[in-house]
């Protein structure tokens, strides 16, 4: 892949399990699942769709055991973060959730504490 000969770090971000599968064939660094209707919406895909974010992670899975899977959309408290963790990501993806916050570090000190419970 050119990105990694170029030293790059590839995310494909989808908006749904069977695209998240396919994605994790083109053996992509990251893929992050982030169902566009909740974007920007704080409304996180790890609480309002669990489902969304377990099937991509066990599809995913059976195709590339090795790319790292994140959690994208909605994504605006700690607990979010954490929700996403239990469900096998290995983290998160977000912009508006701090870029909207009234206290942008707060809100990502909020989020490295959720990684530890």
């Amino acid at each position: 892949m050119l990105a990694r000969e170029k030293g790059l770090v590839s995310c494909v971000c989808v908006n749904n399990p069977s695209v998240s599968a396919a994605a994790a064939s083109l053996k992509p660094d990251i893929v992050s699942i982030e169902p566009p209707e909740l974007i920007g919406t704080g409304i996180a895909v790890s609480k309002a769709r669990p489902e969304i974010v377990t099937d991509t992670v066990k599809l995913v899975r059976g195709i590339n055991s090795i790319v790292t899977i994140l959690c994208g959309a909605g994504i605006s408290r700690g607990e979010d973060v954490a929700v996403a963790l239990k469900l096998k990501t290995q983290g998160v993806l977000v912009a508006s959730g701090i870029v909207k916050a009234k206290d942008p570090c707060a809100i990502l000190r909020e989020f490295a504490d959720a990684t530890k419970q």
